[in-house]
């Protein structure tokens, strides 16, 4: 019985933890979308300033995760909630490098004319939070049914990315002087893509911990 406590309450604090680095990744995503929808330069750096705080809550999880396996023994659905947390927070930690890589590129064009706007790519970053937001939302409540609809929703960064991408091309071809603003803004395009490809990682092991279904690389 006490060996049953001790195992509920390092899952428990396990499940914490993992929220409390979702929640931060959340915060870096949003706030670099801003500082790029605002050419704020300042809101760009805090991003990079708050990385380190990430990298030492993926540190602390893999730790937690090791411990409860090697001292708990958990089983079943126990032992698949750790082990997708252990998969899940270097996915967070990857997230977040990209959140910075945006800010990076965000500072970068800070420094150059503003190219004209495009309401597609801060579109593309809400929606991309909005993903993650409920995948964390569908791990936390074990929800699979939730998980594999925000899947479902990739599709539609796919379909955004694949228009800027050409929209952008365009601009790079037809007016040179764009070339490097243009890229820059295409490689903010492809990290937030990947962001959303984490994300379905993130619910594939929601569904995974739910059901013991593998869903990876299935139609």
């Amino acid at each position: 019985m006490e060996q049953h406590r001790l195992l509920d309450r390092e899952l428990n604090n396990l499940r914490d933890r993992l929220l409390l680095l979702g929640g931060a990744t959340e915060t870096a995503l949003e706030r670099t979308i801003l500082a790029l929808v605002e050419r704020n330069s300042t809101t760009a750096r805090e991003v990079l300033d708050g990385d380190s705080q990430i990298d030492r809550l993926e540190v602390e999880i893999d730790r937690l995760c090791i411990d409860v396996i090697a001292l708990r023994q958990p089983a079943a659905r126990d032992l698949r909630f750790v082990i997708s947390v252990a998969k899940i927070t270097p996915i967070l930690e990857r997230i977040a490098d990209h959140a910075c890589n945006i800010a990076r590129a965000t500072l970068d064009l800070n420094d150059e004319p503003e190219l004209k706007t495009y309401v597609d790519l801060p579109d593309m970053g809400k929606h991309a939070l909005s993903m993650l937001h409920a995948a964390l939302d569908a791990f936390t409540s074990g929800d699979a049914a939730r998980a594999r609809q925000v899947i479902d929703r990739d599709d539609e960064i796919d379909e955004t990315y694949n228009r800027l991408f050409h929209d952008l091309i365009n601009m790079m071809v037809n007016e040179p002087g764009t070339v490097a603003r243009a890229t820059r803004l295409l490689l903010i395009a492809k990290h937030i893509e990947r962001i959303a490809d984490y994300v379905t990682d993130i619910c594939e092991l929601t569904v995974y911990m739910a059901e013991a279904a593998f869903i990876k690389h299935s139609k």
